[in-house]
């Protein structure tokens, strides 16, 4: 099996070939990019008679995963142009023509960890949010198959004319229509999984069992199930489950995708900020961790805010050194 970089040069060399004759003319730009949490290495299917069209990009990095199962480099390779080829055909009007009209019913928001994409949130609006930040998103298309979209960086931002004031208040609408927020016990979950896979309820609830409601874990995400730890932001949903446990609650950032909410009984915050952060370094992919740290809801202040300030703040398992600060009077040094 070959390794990454040998596999990425071929990528680039080869993907030409497997692009189907309508895009043959076509050139293909190999660059890194910063995503969020990392970067990747990407290829773009560019028309340089379109001008600045949007063009279709695919990431290199999940290409090797793919080759690493598969072991199939012709089938990487087809994939990958398939891949580009329907981008090609289902790319949106150029960026330069785009209007606020065309796009402000499609702008969402994302929350990130702020101390891990520091560079990156240099180049978009964005606010702060604890130890995260809120950036926004514009829906291209969202499909059974998927969604497709592209973060709005200051460039995006002032060709569409919108301050993030604007864009924070679209996007508060927009989420919470184009991706409904979703609240259920981690029993509801499970019970969901079995049934999916044609086990009868009557089996899933008896191997589920029993659970007080005050002792479960209950997942906050989005119907999709796509950058659903943003569902938190909804304070109101945090407010019904903590009504209904008659409890605050700590809150824990399994992904970008869903957060964990607990009664506050189940246990210490520091405790718990140990297993989130271990679980983020041993089960979740970077590209998906949010947060080391455990957030705390008041159901009386209606108030979420930061129940642990833990060292690893960044989410790739790399602590900040502590800074030595000198005092310029002290002469014994």
């Amino acid at each position: 099996m070959m390794n990454y970089e040998i596999f990425k040069e071929i990528v680039a060399e080869k993907i030409k070939d497997y692009l189907p004759e309508n895009l043959s003319g076509m050139d293909i730009k190999a660059n890194s990019t910063q995503k969020v949490n990392v970067a990747l290495d990407a290829i773009t299917l560019v028309n340089n008679e379109e001008g600045q069209k949007i063009s279709p990009t695919i990431y290199i990095n999940h290409l090797y995963d793919e080759y690493k199962r598969t072991e199939d480099l012709e089938r990487c390779l087809s994939n990958a142009a398939n891949l580009l080829a329907k981008g090609y055909a289902d790319r949106p009007e150029s960026i330069p023509n785009l209007k606020l009209e065309e796009a402000k019913d499609s702008i969402v928001f994302q929350l990130i960890n702020t101390e891990q994409n520091k560079e990156m949130l240099t180049d978009m609006p964005n606010r702060s949010f604890q130890d995260l930040s809120i950036i926004y998103r514009w829906v291209v298309n969202k499909r059974d198959d998927g969604i497709e979209s592209t973060v709005i960086n200051n460039s995006l931002a002032k060709t569409l004319g919108v301050s993030e004031e604007q864009l924070f208040n679209l996007a508060v609408e927009n989420t919470k229509r184009i991706f409904p927020p979703v609240v259920k016990s981690m029993t509801e979950v499970i019970r969901d999984m079995f049934m999916s896979d044609g086990m009868p309820a009557e089996i899933a609830d008896m191997m589920i069992g029993d659970m007080p409601e005050d002792r479960a874990m209950w997942v906050i995400t989005n119907q999709n199930g796509i950058n659903g730890a943003a569902s938190m932001l909804y304070e109101n949903n945090l407010h019904e489950l903590a009504e209904k446990l008659e409890t605050d609650l700590y809150i824990l950032p399994s992904s970008l995708h869903e957060v964990i909410a607990v009664s506050v009984n189940m246990g210490d915050p520091n405790e718990l900020a140990e297993m989130v952060a271990e679980i983020n370094m041993e089960q979740v992919d970077l590209q998906d961790r949010l947060s080391n740290q455990v957030y705390h809801y008041d159901k009386d202040l209606r108030k979420l805010t930061l129940a642990t300030d833990t060292p690893n703040k960044r989410i790739d398992g790399i602590v900040a050194e502590v800074q030595l600060v000198y005092d310029a009077t002290d002469k014994s040094r």
